[in-house]
């Protein structure tokens, strides 16, 4: 089953999109394959690259055409320097991302095997102290579609600024990874969910392995107060769940270079098609193409597709119902 794009008149601006979050400096391993325990390795390559979830989604918002404002911490350092030079060149405004003198930036260490899969060491760093100001995030949410989160800062200061944006009539987008629970209060203050199977299993208590599954599990997530809910499957696409049902949409065959940043840009593009007020459906399957030519290519940001890049590639086989 197919359904025809409602894409956004050309006179509406783009969506403003606040991301609240992590940066991280990754530092890249490239190797054959992950070492066992004792065992030492011969890699291929070693590489510094600006990452960290909640910067990831920044830079997807932007270069998918959204207007972003990144709320985070980082060190008075190098990294930290580096990190702020390259969102200010994706036009994202980092008026609130502030800089710790205590804490040095945040590190992430990541294993890249040769087929692709990777193995992430994360050091929070500045990440540890982000600190949520209230007044600060209500005028940043002003004529926002979203406050998108996710869990790699300190949870307590997620909850306070979900609690905001759900005061202030801002939508909530929260990807809740590394995947911790979450309170009961917080579940109706979420508008849309963005899982894997791993963090839908772990909110749910069931099962999210295959497309049925996963349908399953989204209504099981939806229960709680939320409005919508994605779990996304890898190489199996990804599967979306609201008050019509579930639907599964199919990926793309393509050849995984490296899966970092795959999932944060599904999500920058979700966030920026529904903030245009494109389906639903249209979304998830702007994301699953964003995400296609992400892995594609190596590193976090660097690999993070532009829109027309994204409208250049091909489109996923056609969605059915669960």
């Amino acid at each position: 089953m197919s359904s025809k794009p409602s894409s956004p008149s050309s006179a509406a601006p783009p969506p403003r999109i606040v991301v609240l979050g992590s940066l991280n400096m990754d530092i890249v391993l490239r190797v054959p394959h992950a070492p066992a325990a004792g065992e030492t390795l011969l890699g291929h390559s070693i590489a510094h690259i600006p990452g960290g979830k909640g910067a990831n989604q920044a830079v997807s918002c932007a270069r998918e055409g959204g207007r972003v404002a990144m709320i985070g911490c980082v060190g008075a350092d190098a990294h930290g320097q580096a990190l702020r030079e390259a969102l200010v060149r994706d036009g994202i405004d980092t008026a609130a991302l502030h800089t710790s003198s205590s804490e040095p930036t945040g590190t992430a260490l990541i294993l890249v095997e040769d087929s692709g899969q990777n193995r992430i060491v994360m050091i929070p760093g500045a990440n540890a102290q982000v600190e949520i100001d209230e007044a600060v995030l209500r005028q940043q949410l002003q004529g926002a579609a979203f406050l998108v989160t996710q869990f790699e800062i300190p949870m307590d200061q997620v909850a306070r600024a979900i609690a905001v944006a759900h005061g202030a009539g801002c939508k909530v987008l929260l990807n809740p990874s590394p995947v911790q629970p979450i309170a009961e209060p917080l579940w109706p203050q979420i508008d849309t969910l963005v899982v894997n199977e791993i963090e839908a299993q772990a909110l749910c208590g069931q099962p999210a392995d295959s497309p049925q599954e996963a349908a399953l599990a989204g209504h099981a997530l939806r229960a709680k107060g939320i409005a919508r809910v994605v779990v996304t499957l890898g190489a199996r696409g990804a599967v979306a769940i609201d008050a019509d049902g579930a639907r599964h949409h199919p990926a793309p065959k393509v050849q995984a270079v490296d899966t970092t940043a795959a999932g944060d840009t599904f999500l920058g593009a979700l966030a920026v098609a529904l903030g245009e007020g494109q389906s639903f459906d249209e979304a998830v399957r702007l994301g699953i193409r964003a995400a296609a030519l992400c892995i594609q290519q190596p590193g976090a940001q660097p690999s993070i597709p532009q829109r027309d890049a994204v409208l250049r590639s091909a489109m996923p086989p056609d969605w059915t119902p669960l």
